[in-house]
């Protein structure tokens, strides 16, 4: 295998937080009450910040989906990212995408998104594999509950047990992002770089000496 570039999705790849916009759409669709409205916008901003853990804010979100039919939030997903997301990707994901393309590498979206989202971005953005957070889901239906987070050390673990299953290093992999919340990742991969970060990532690349690239808005 050739080298390996990990991408995280909302603010990195994406000029925007692909979960405040779902939020959005499923409130405007009548598809969530004002207390899980309210709550999920709480979480996602102190997110936003490099704050808080996302660990619950994701538990409870899976919770409100306990019974849905897999296949209809697949497809609800599905129509939903390609009319308000797929033109979201920055000039700068554009062209590193192609840069790693280029030279053989093996793309692979590290993201907290749920897996419906992160197949979206894989197909339309071109990359090979995903690691994200997944909705567990029986006989066709979803539980309610997650079957692994793509959140923090959580990502980590995810993203070292895939370069184990292929063979790679950790420390031979890029990683692109604009949070905080993955510091554990960026300390582990050997080459960091930092995308257009919030401001405690900033400082933190600042400290650290890593390279920080600002890849611009979507048209």
């Amino acid at each position: 295998m050739n080298g390996v570039a990990f991408f995280d999705l909302d603010r990195t790849l994406l000029d925007v937080n692909s979960g405040t916009l779902w939020l959005r759409h499923e409130w405007r669709q009548g598809r969530l009450g004002l207390p899980d409205a309210v709550r999920a916008t709480w979480w996602l901003t102190r997110y936003a910040l490099g704050h808080g853990d996302l660990d619950h804010a994701l538990a409870h979100a899976a919770s409100v989906y306990a019974g849905d039919p897999e296949a209809e939030i697949r497809q609800r997903v599905e129509a939903w990212f390609a009319e308000r997301i797929a033109g979201r990707l920055r000039p700068g994901a554009v062209e590193a995408l192609a840069h790693h393309r280029t030279r053989g590498d093996v793309l692979v979206l590290a993201s907290t998104s749920s897996q419906y989202a992160a197949r979206c971005a894989m197909r339309l953005y071109g990359l090979d594999d995903a690691v994200s957070t997944e909705l567990e889901a029986q006989d066709g239906r979803l539980t309610g509950r997650l079957a692994a987070s793509g959140f923090g050390a959580a990502k980590l673990a995810r993203c070292a047990a895939w370069a184990e299953a292929h063979g790679v290093a950790l420390a031979d992999t890029t990683f692109y992002t604009d949070s905080y919340t993955d510091l554990p990742l960026l300390e582990q991969v050997g080459h960091p770089v930092v995308v257009c970060p919030d401001r405690r990532l900033a400082r933190e690349a600042v400290r650290r000496g890593w390279p920080v690239q600002d890849w611009g808005r979507a048209a």
